[in-house]
């Protein structure tokens, strides 16, 4: 028995060993792997090599710190496993097969360091076997559960070993399982490297593709890398639609990862454009379609040309699209005057050469510049570089200007398939040079032409017209319109050339108007136009006097027959309304009917008009301009339960304007919006509108604040309400709206603090008569609610942001000061204890029997209550809720887990207590309250929960509650209080108040003061501690 045993120990210490010289270098990996392989082929068995292997490596396992050595051997140990000896090919697979099952133990062992080395040994050898490994199927298999099963282990890089050495079977027909089982946990995975390791082990499928493409967009920037690499290497371009290799690039190329938009632009160069466009970037761009997706486009040719990957040729310019006709006939479907034929323009090149020639002109322009900041050599090198844009530019563009117009105009004549090709080359004429007066003359016809083109429509199966476009601007683009704008600007940029050209057009197109004889297209194609010299003017410097154009075009476009002329009509009062110095009494009138009688997509613009002038002009100001000076009905913090009859044609009205448009909020009847109108809804608009008059309250002080909690909570409600899912534009803009409003001023955090309870009283189903309907539509709206405390929550707790002014050190220098934090001492109206103290008394309002929507709501706001936190400078609020929080607990006696973090709660604030012994005065207490505006009498609103001070050690049932007996009084005693208030002493585990002589003390003044309390007192001593019992004539006959 001794030889064998004398020969396992040689020959585990020959491993260790060779062992133990792999961990010093991997250059000795090589040699060190045929010695170990001849140690194997020598023993009798594969077995004891086995056993004399796995013992070598235990101590390996009892090492969690992975460092250069241990990896090293790790490195050599996972080589020799998975490595097939040609000599003697059994023997390989016999060791592998045992040495698997050894470390299969390992891996369910309970310690993680065991689990971890064990997992890290399967996946290397599992990545490094060869195909031609013979592994048995049952072996396979188990490995393959207990890597699934480690998926989801609790250590993180156990994890990522897991789903390491479960990427080699994940394209296996045999095992979708494995597949199925990343899609699942990928978007659940809270760690980044295990994320990261998933989305690389991913196959490329229509399945993963939008998997990957939503990685893009991770957290975490290593996970955002390895999407686009994956991407790079996995999925060809043509693999992607259009709307995912636009998602991928727009994303890209905007990270703002230094890294993963290198990445990305990586993607871009060496993948689809060197390899699937062949360098060409305009074939790139057609695997774009820049027609709907124009700003990816741009991105794309700005990232390119600034990479210097544009190489333009000599032949290569917009002029061989101007042909003239002595040269070449012209082609088949090409469109020509008497001069010249025009080759029309792909889409693709019409936005390349558009940003190819903007390059160079800003290239040109930056050039310049520097040469005129620099002085000697380095300034000639500037501008001898801009000279060299300038010229590539001048051959580049057309090469005068009425070649320019040709061009133009032959793809406007070509119709809509050109309209984008058409829409670039406008844009081009920016970097043309207008300053000769011919020159000018042929552009300033051309611009005239543009103005009076009419908007295109068509015919319904009816035989009713309908205007193609959005109806609104010029062209029924609004991008058409602003190149217009910027092709005129240019050519007439005079001081107020353009007004003027722009002016005579509308005379023109309003002559029809006035007389009645234009037709719906007619009138919607003047306001068009002069909705865009309202967009584009600064002032009113004009020729005419702006209200011939208001009385003779835009208040009878507002009252016209047809809706689409209203629209229009009513957005250029918008913008009339804007240029005013003061609002005109006709203007704004007719913006409140059209907001109130209009139909929804009238009244969306009409709001939209409104909420404008009045943030530019002031509330005040819009409605001084109707003669209204009364007080708002806000002001007095009520609102009329119907304030404003929207379809009461008969009523003027003659409300203030801010209460008008938040009577919007109560009006359902307007619907949705129609699709055609971007969906956008008055609900919407309203959001919008009154989120910037918040976050800009200061700018508007003759808004009450006292409207302002009012506002908040609407807009909270708002937001998480079920009707809002769709507007996708609101939330977005709420959304940021809440992530700066309570940090920007104290002032935000009270009116925060005020809005909390009328939010959850809104949407808290049964509370304030709030249906609810079926269960299920209960649970969520308690839900939507509870998430909406939450998100209140953390926006209290939201530390302020720093002050705007800077102040200055001893040294005279400017220093930016501190943030505001808890560290800056609110007062308590902006703090979280005003916010408890404000929950605590909602909560002691539900003190009889409760409803189960009562219950429910009353644990949801303790549990708000419980995570909000005092602060021991502020030692009111802290003795008022300590006061508090004994019949708070008794508003809850159900829930065990509230009362247990009630309790929590109040061994917090009697450590906060400085002198928990000493009372807080009772001016003290409704100094308080009335800076929280809450109308609460702690003596008496507290004393119908507070039970009586029980007796020491006694034994007895709870007595029911006595009360006193109301007798009659006069009306000069009406304010008498009926009830005596009674402390209980401070006990271990409960929340101290005051001491029994000073509880003794109150009740004897109230008994003297008060005609309506009889008091029996059985053995009253000031040293003695005995119950004080109030008691009636009623409830000793009940007796």
């Amino acid at each position: 028995m001794k030889e064998p045993e004398l020969a396992a120990t040689q020959l585990t210490c020959t491993i260790a060993k060779i062992l133990d010289e792999a961990k010093a270098s991997i250059a000795t990996h090589q040699r060190k792997l045929k010695e170990l392989s001849a140690v194997r082929s020598k023993c009798s068995s594969v077995h004891q090599f086995s056993v004399a292997f796995t013992k070598s490596l235990t101590p390996l396992f009892q090492v969690l710190k992975r460092t250069a050595a241990m990896e090293r051997v790790l490195r050599f140990v996972s080589a020799f496993s998975s490595a097939r000896d040609s000599n003697d090919a059994s023997a390989s697979d016999e060791f592998l097969e045992e040495f698997f099952k050894f470390l299969l133990v390992g891996a369910t062992a309970a310690d993680k360091t065991v689990r971890f080395r064990a997992c890290q040994i399967i996946s290397e050898i599992i990545l490094r076997l060869p195909d031609d490994s013979e592994v048995s199927d049952e072996l396979w298999d188990e490995v393959i559960e207990l890597m699934k099963f480690r998926v989801v282990d609790k250590v993180p890089l156990i994890r990522t070993l897991a789903v390491r050495a479960l990427s080699r079977f994940v394209n296996d027909s045999e095992n979708t399982d494995i597949l199925d089982l990343f899609l699942e946990v990928l978007p659940l995975e809270q760690n980044s490297e295990v994320r990261k390791t998933i989305v690389l082990s991913l196959p490329p499928s229509n399945t993963t593709s939008q998997v990957i493409i939503d990685c893009t967009i991770d957290v975490s920037e290593s996970v955002r890398k390895a999407a686009y690499c994956v991407i790079a290497n996995k999925f060809p371009l043509q693999s992607l639609s259009i709307k995912h290799r636009t998602t991928i690039l727009q994303r890209g190329l905007a990270d703002r990862s230094l890294a993963v938009s290198k990445e990305c632009l990586k993607l871009m160069i060496d993948q689809w454009l060197a390899n699937c466009c062949n360098g060409d970037p305009v074939k790139l761009l057609k695997y774009l379609d820049v027609e709907t997706y124009e700003s990816v486009g741009e991105s794309v040719m700005d990232s390119l040309l600034k990479a210097g990957l544009v190489k333009l040729h000599k032949v290569e310019s917009i002029q061989r699209y101007v042909l003239r006709a002595s040269t070449n006939g012209i082609d088949e479907g090409d469109s020509a005057d008497h001069s010249v034929s025009i080759k029309l323009m792909e889409p693709e090149v019409s936005l390349y050469w558009r940003m190819v020639c903007k390059h160079l002109q800003m290239e040109a322009q930056g050039k310049g510049s520097d040469a005129a900041a620099t002085m000697g050599t380095e300034a000639a090198l500037y501008a001898a570089e801009a000279s060299d844009n300038n010229d590539l530019l001048d051959r580049i563009l057309p090469e005068t200007v009425s070649d320019y117009i040709d061009l133009v105009k032959a793809h406007i004549d070509a119709g809509v398939n050109c309209h984008f090709a058409s829409r670039q080359l406008l844009l081009l004429g920016e970097m043309l040079d207008f300053s000769d007066a011919t020159i000018r003359k042929i552009a300033g016809c051309f611009v005239r032409d543009l103005l009076h083109r009419p908007l295109e429509h068509e015919v319904d199966d009816e035989g009713n017209k309908v205007v193609i476009g959005d109806g609104i601007n010029l062209g029924g683009d609004r991008d058409w319109a602003i190149a217009v704008a910027r092709l005129a600007n240019k050519v007439h940029s005079a001081a107020g050339e353009f007004e003027e050209v722009i002016l005579g057009v509308v005379k023109e197109l309003a002559g029809p108007c006035r007389e009645r004889t234009a037709d719906f297209i007619k009138w919607m194609h003047c306001l068009a136009v002069t909705g865009l010299l309202l967009e584009n003017s600064k002032s009113f410097h004009w020729a005419i006097e702006p209200t011939e154009l208001l009385q003779s075009l835009l208040l009878p476009g507002a009252k016209h027959v047809h809706l689409d002329v209203q629209r229009v009509s009513v957005r250029c009062l918008g913008l009339f309304g804007l240029l005013e110095n003061k609002p005109s009494e006709e203007l704004i009138k007719q913006l409140r009917i059209s907001y109130v009688k209009g139909s929804s997509p009238i009244s969306t613009v009409a709001c939209k008009a409104l909420f404008d002038i009045v943030m530019w002009h002031g509330p005040k100001e819009v409605d001084r301009a109707l003669g209204l000076e009364f007080s708002s009905q806000l002001e007095e913090d009520t609102l009329p339960s119907s304030p404003v009859n929207f379809f009461d044609t008969d009523r003027d009205l003659d409300i203030k304007l801010v209460d008008l448009l938040y009577a919007g909020f109560a009006t359902k009847n307007w619907g949705r919006a129609l699709e055609n109108y971007d969906s956008e809804s008055v609900q919407a608009v309203l959001g919008e509108g009154f989120a910037k008059i918040l976050l800009l309250s200061e700018k508007y002080p003759s808004i009450p604040t006292s409207f302002h909690p009012l506002l908040l909570s609407k807009l909270i409600s708002l937001y998480f309400s079920n009707e809002s899912k769709d507007l996708l534009r609101l939330k977005q803009c709420l959304s940021v709206f809440f992530e700066h409003y309570a940090s920007l001023s104290e002032n935000h955090k009270k009116c925060l603090s005020k809005a909390f309870i009328p939010v959850m009283r809104f949407m808290w189903p049964g509370i304030d008569d709030n249906s609810g309907g079926s269960t299920y539509m209960i649970s969520s709206m308690r839900k939507r609610a509870i998430q909406a405390s939450r998100f209140m929550l953390q926006m209290m707790q939201t530390p302020l942001y720093s002050k705007g002014t800077e102040a200055e050190n001893d040294n005279g220098c400017k220093r930016s000061p501190n943030i505001i934090d808890g560290s800056a001492q609110p007062s308590v109206e902006y703090g979280e204890e005003g916010l408890a103290i404000r929950i605590a008394t909602e909560v002691l309002r539900f003190q009889a029997k409760k409803t189960s929507a009562e219950k429910s709501f009353v644990a949801a706001l303790c549990r708000i209550l419980v995570s909000l936190h005092f602060r021991s400078s502020e030692q009111g609020p802290v003795k008022i809720m300590r006061r508090l929080l004994s019949s708070v607990c008794d508003c809850v006696p159900g829930e065990k887990d509230i009362l247990k973090e009630l309790k929590q709660m109040a061994e917090r604030l009697k450590r906060l207590d400085i002198n928990p012994d000493l009372d807080l005065l009772e001016d003290e207490a409704k100094y308080i309250f009335g800076k929280l505006d809450l109308e609460f009498n702690m003596d008496i609103d507290c004393s119908t929960v507070i039970p009586q001070t029980p007796a020491p050690c006694s034994t007895r049932p709870n007595r029911s509650r006595r009360r006193v007996r109301r007798e009659e009084v006069s009306s000069d005693e009406e304010n008498t209080p009926t009830y005596v208030k009674f402390v209980s002493p401070t006990n271990p585990g409960t929340i101290g108040t005051r001491s029994q002589r000073a509880s003794k003390t109150a009740a004897l003044t109230k008994i003297t003061s008060s005609k309506a309390v009889r008091i029996q007192e059985e053995g009253f001593d000031e040293d003695n501690e005995e119950d004080l019992d109030v008691t009636s004539e009623d409830s000793d006959e009940s007796e």
